[in-house]
């Protein structure tokens, strides 16, 4: 429920008090019985409800996206396999599919314009599905996204071309494996916010990405903050934010 049309019916005398305090109070959240549907989130925390789909049966997920397009909320659900979407897409057609960052979405309403620049950085190919959802992420919550591939510290030269573009950017995501040294390198080269994201990926004892995430919080590099392992999500969120002060800033003066 969208508060300045509820304001100006009762304002204008067309909805009463206590009937407008009711359907705030109804819009604020959906009670599916296995889901509590947060329809209020991006008015409190400035992020959009979000659906996790992973864990979720394909019935679960159909009825939270039916809620939200319901109260005319774009749909975007994280970490759905493509056998759930062939699913989610026979009951929702527009539904679409982003193979790369695991994702769905389904929009209904214009997304937020893009103002300012964050950049994803990813070591190698096999985290591209994690610097995709962090991408993504950062897309759907009004940050213009630059995607530097493939350049970990085993062929470091690759990454000194892209110094430039790092360096105006208001944000940048680092997102490596193996013994996750990229975002200290990268954070010892720019006056950015940095959040590293450890993978999943490594050979032998990285003990799906334990031993990347210790390495990553022992940055001898001073602010780079760390997020979970694989949460690309979490980090697209974070330099969102970041970058949405930055250009909110930027556009003040």
């Amino acid at each position: 429920m969208e508060f300045e049309p509820l304001l100006k019916k009762v304002a204008g005398g067309k909805l009463g008090v206590a009937r407008a305090a009711k359907l705030l109070r109804r819009g604020h959240e959906h009670d599916l019985g296995f889901a509590r549907v947060d329809l209020a989130r991006h008015r409190r925390c400035g992020v959009p409800e979000v659906i996790y789909c992973a864990g979720k049966t394909p019935v679960q997920v159909a009825h939270i996206i039916g809620t939200m397009l319901a109260a005319r909320h774009n749909v975007y659900g994280t970490r759905c396999p493509p056998e759930m979407f062939a699913k989610l897409q026979g009951q929702y057609p527009a539904l679409v599919y982003h193979e790369s960052a695991r994702a769905i979405t389904l929009d209904v309403v214009p997304l937020p314009k893009p103002a300012g620049q964050i950049a994803v950085v990813c070591a190698g190919t096999s985290d591209l599905p994690v610097a995709a959802e962090a991408a993504l992420t950062a897309e759907r919550m009004g940050a213009r996204v630059t995607a530097v591939h493939d350049v970990g510290v085993a062929g470091l030269h690759r990454l000194m071309r892209h110094l430039p573009v790092l360096k105006k950017c208001n944000a940048v995501i680092v997102v490596a494996g193996m013994e996750g040294a990229l975002p200290s390198v990268v954070g010892g080269l720019l006056d950015r916010p940095l959040i590293a994201v450890p993978t999943s990926v490594g050979y032998g004892m990285n003990l799906q990405g334990v031993s990347t995430l210790l390495a990553m919080l022992n940055s001898c590099v001073p602010g780079v903050t760390v997020v979970n392992v694989d949460n690309g999500f979490g980090a697209g969120v974070a330099a969102a934010m970041i970058n949405r002060m930055a250009a909110g800033a930027k556009k003040a003066r």
